[in-house]
C-alpha cells in the first residue's frame, strides 16, 4: 500500500525566512493551467495586476478592478499546490484608508484563499501595511518604479539612477520592512541601490529589473516567454512562443480552409440502424 505525502504550500513566514539564503524564484500567473506549470518550479506565484496589460490589452494597470484580481487569483489557487500565491491589490482598492485596504485584502484572502497580498508604495503606505499585518493579512511591499502611479510618474523610467535620489527609495524600503511586510519587490532600480537596500533591510528583496543583487527575482510570465508584444528592456526572454503559436494557428486555419480538418480518424461516424 502506497503512502502519499501531503504537499505543504509555502507561507509568508517561509519566504521571510529565505532572507540571505537560496534565491526566491517568483513568476506571475493568471490562469489555472499556467499556474500548474509555474508551481513546479517557483517558490511564489504573483497574480499581478499586470493581467490588465497581458490579458485585457490595457495600456496601464490602472483600470484593473478588485473583482478581476479575485477571479484570476482563485483560478491560480486552483491550478497550484505548493507555491505561495500572492495577489496584487489593484489601484483604488487600498489607498483611501487603512479600513478600505483591510476590507479589500480580506475579500481577496477569503474569495481566493491565497496566502498574501501585495500593494505598492513605501513610506506613504507603511501605516496601512502595519494595520493589515496586525490583523492577520500577510503583505508583500512594492517600491521603486510603481506602475499604478504612472499618471504621476509620467513614464516607466528606471529609478535611483542618480545617487541624490537614493535616500527616498531607501526610506521606502526601510518603512515597508519596519511596518511588517514579509518581503518587498524592488522594480527598475539601479543595481548599486538595489544591492545596498538588500544588505540594509531585514526582509527579502525580490527584484524586477533591479539586478541579481536581490534575494529573489520576479518576471511577468508572458514577457519571459516572448508572448508580450512589448516587454521592458531588462527582461531576458527564455522562450519565443509568440511566433510558434502563430505558426500553429496558421496551420490550423489552412487545414480548415482546405477541408483537411479534422482527419478521418477523428470523425464520428453515424451508427447504422
Amino acid at each position: 500500500m502506497s503512502v502519499q505525502t501531503a504537499v505543504r504550500r509555502k507561507t509568508a513566514p517561509d519566504i521571510r525566512a529565505r532572507k540571505g539564503g537560496e534565491p526566491i524564484v517568483m513568476l506571475t500567473s493568471y490562469h489555472a493551467h499556467t499556474a500548474a506549470l509555474v508551481d513546479r518550479h517557483c517558490d511564489t506565484i504573483l497574480v499581478g495586476d499586470s493581467l490588465g496589460n497581458v490579458m485585457h490589452g490595457f495600456e496601464t494597470t490602472v483600470p484593473v478592478t478588485l473583482d478581476m484580481m479575485i477571479l484570476q487569483g482563485a483560478a491560480v489557487m486552483r491550478g497550484s499546490r505548493q507555491a505561495l500565491v500572492v495577489v496584487d491589490m489593484p489601484f483604488g482598492s487600498y489607498e483611501a484608508s487603512k479600513e478600505q485596504a483591510f476590507h479589500s485584502a480580506a475579500r481577496i484572502l477569503k474569495e481566493t484563499q491565497c496566502g498574501a497580498v501585495k500593494l505598492e508604495g513605501g513610506t506613504r503606505m507603511a501605516e496601512t501595511i502595519a494595520f493589515l499585518v496586525e490583523r492577520g493579512i500577510p503583505v508583500m511591499g512594492h517600491i521603486g518604479l510603481t506602475p499604478q502611479s504612472i499618471n504621476t510618474l509620467g513614464s516607466f523610467r528606471a529609478q535611483g539612477r542618480e545617487e541624490a535620489s537614493w535616500a527616498r527609495i531607501e526610506g521606502d524600503a526601510k518603512a515597508v520592512g519596519d511596518a511588517g511586510a514579509f518581503s518587498v519587490v524592488i522594480e527598475a532600480v539601479a543595481e548599486p541601490l538595489a544591492r545596498k537596500i538588500t544588505k540594509e533591510i531585514a526582509i527579502p528583496t525580490i527584484g524586477i529589473g533591479a539586478s541579481a543583487a536581490c534575494d529573489g527575482q520576479v518576471l511577468v510570465l508572458e514577457d519571459m516567454l516572448g508572448l508580450s508584444p512589448r516587454a521592458p528592456k531588462f527582461v531576458r526572454r527564455y522562450g519565443n512562443l509568440g511566433p510558434a503559436i502563430e505558426t500553429a494557428i496558421e496551420a490550423y486555419a489552412s487545414d480548415v480552409r482546405s477541408r483537411a480538418f479534422p482527419g478521418p480518424e477523428h470523425v464520428y461516424e453515424m451508427k447504422k440502424s
